[in-house]
């Protein structure tokens, strides 16, 4: 019953193509990879060293040693939507390195009801279909060394792909840029999530679309367009990482996260919105990590109309031995109800354990 839900609110994504220009779109592409990261309420624009920095800021790249895999899942809604994430990155010399990353949000065996009555009127469960829905992102990451000192920088070339059942499905294409600065302990990320504006073109299959224009006299009556643009967004971040005598160490990491538009961000105007972030993570030994974070601050409107401010708070443990390392987080995906806690895993490999 609850995947069936799922069939309205496809069905209106479908209908809704017509706004070039959306607020939202290709959000599957901000949820977040690495379990490590997510504990920390993804605050790692600027202290990101490892194969996922080609998500979290493709400068990050270039403090590779060797090459390194990744790999994440995690489920949403109760289950319904499955989360999946890969990547690989390797150093190519002293002044670059490279990465690639796939990332799949999906959700399957949504039941089609839109047959479900005949052309007399009569309810017939086997007019019932199952289709599924997926997002696909991949990444192509390039990193390299700048000639000032402590400067480095990176790009990402994305390639999306979305498809909806038989409905309807698109390929997008944008580009990503990052900003690594570090300095007597001190590390300054930024990072411009589609910078070009990602372009999206859908493909809608005009038999399917007459059923659901058919299933609602006077709805849906015509074809929406068929571009899709997705904008700008900004990303700084600081952190510093303190290192004690006893073998522990402190990394303390902020971000600001940047919409040029009004959302309900706690600081939000009419050009531009930030939602900041706060992460923190204690190791010792370079071995077993506790990490905890808070993050998606955000201005809710209560049905009696109060206001109040809503944030999600996130923790996570991690553990790493011999060029392996396992993170798990407990992440809450944006009210503060047990029912929508998701736990997230994820490992990453430095593929050079198998060289020695």
């Amino acid at each position: 019953m609850k995947k069936n839900s799922f069939i309205a609110f496809l069905l209106i994504s479908v209908a809704t193509f017509g706004q070039s220009i959306r607020k939202y779109s290709n959000e599957f592409m901000n949820i977040g990879v690495d379990a490590a990261a997510l504990g920390m309420s993804n605050a790692l624009v600027s202290s990101t060293n490892d194969v996922n920095a080609g998500y979290w800021n493709p400068a990050g790249l270039m403090r590779i040693e060797g090459n390194q895999v990744a790999l994440m899942h995690a489920s949403y809604f109760a289950n319904i939507a499955q989360y999946d994430y890969a990547a690989y990155a390797k150093n190519i010399d002293a002044n670059s390195a490279f990465g690639i990353s796939m990332i799949r949000f999906g959700v399957d065996n949504i039941l089609n009801t839109t047959q479900l009555i005949d052309s007399q009127g009569n309810i017939d469960y086997n007019r019932i279909s199952l289709f599924s829905t997926a997002d696909y992102g991949f990444t192509f990451s390039y990193a390299r060394k700048l000639k000032l000192q402590g400067f480095q920088y990176g790009v990402n070339a994305k390639i999306i792909r979305r498809i909806i059942g038989k409905f309807a499905n698109s390929w997008g294409f944008g580009f990503d840029f990052g900003l690594q600065f570090e300095r007597n302990d001190w590390q300054i990320g930024l990072m411009v999530r589609d910078i070009s504006t990602t372009y999206n073109v859908w493909s809608i299959d005009e038999k399917e679309y007459k059923k659901i224009a058919d299933a609602i006299p006077g709805q849906n009556q015509t074809l929406p367009e068929s571009t899709e643009i997705t904008l700008p967004k900004l990303q700084l971040g600081m952190s510093k990482k303190f290192e004690f005598h006893n073998d522990t160490s402190l990394l303390a990491a902020y971000n600001l996260n940047m919409r040029f538009e009004q959302s309900n961000d706690i600081f939000s105007t009419k050009g531009i919105s930030i939602d900041p972030a706060l992460g923190f993570e204690f190791g010792y030994n370079d071995l077993a990590f506790l990490r905890t974070g808070v993050g998606n601050f955000q201005n809710i409107t209560q049905i009696d109309n109060t206001k109040r401010i809503g944030f999600q708070p996130n923790i996570g443990l991690g553990f790493k031995y011999r060029g392996i390392q396992i993170d798990y987080a407990l992440t809450d995906l944006g009210n503060q109800s047990a029912a929508l806690y998701s736990n997230i895993f994820s490992v990453k490999v430095d593929l050079g354990i198998f060289r020695r």
